[in-house]
């Protein structure tokens, strides 16, 4: 009996550990009270699709969770700021606008907008397994151009 349950245990914890569920933040301004969080969730560890969603916080006014819609585990999200203070989300082609001072403005873009994308603040993507914010620093985005 021991040995069936302990036998069970085992075969058990790679099907366990294939799940994906972590997160990654960017900090806004400083305060750990103002970020942009990227949550990934696998529903169903044979399943190759991850649910992202995007956690809006501006404490204690702000905390929403929007959804991006389906990737993989490797799927990159971009951070863009707009002029307005307004935030882009870009998941491969698809876009999505957001802001954290009235908490209540989540909008799915068809194209880019008018006024460009603004600066860019940086990616979520697996480093090492691991999921991580990579900010985009001055000096990277003056790189990228040349």
């Amino acid at each position: 009996m021991r040995l069936r349950a302990l036998l069970t245990l085992l075969l058990a914890i790679p099907l366990l550990s294939a799940c994906v569920d972590d997160r990654a933040a960017m900090d806004i301004d400083g305060t750990r009270e103002h970020y942009l969080a990227l949550v990934r969730e696998q529903p169903l560890f044979w399943d190759k699709k991850v649910n992202l969603w995007l956690v809006v916080s501006r404490m204690p006014a702000c905390l929403r969770r929007h959804s991006l819609g389906a990737g993989t585990e490797n799927t990159r999200v971009e951070i863009w700021q707009v002029p307005s203070g307004a935030f882009i989300a870009k998941v491969g082609k698809r876009m999505y606008a957001t802001e954290s001072q009235t908490c209540t403005a989540w909008a799915r873009l068809d194209e880019e907008p008018a006024e460009g994308m603004g600066e860019l603040r940086g990616v979520f993507r697996v480093r090492n397994g691991e999921l991580v914010f990579a900010a985009e620093t001055p000096e990277a985005s003056a790189g990228n151009d040349e």
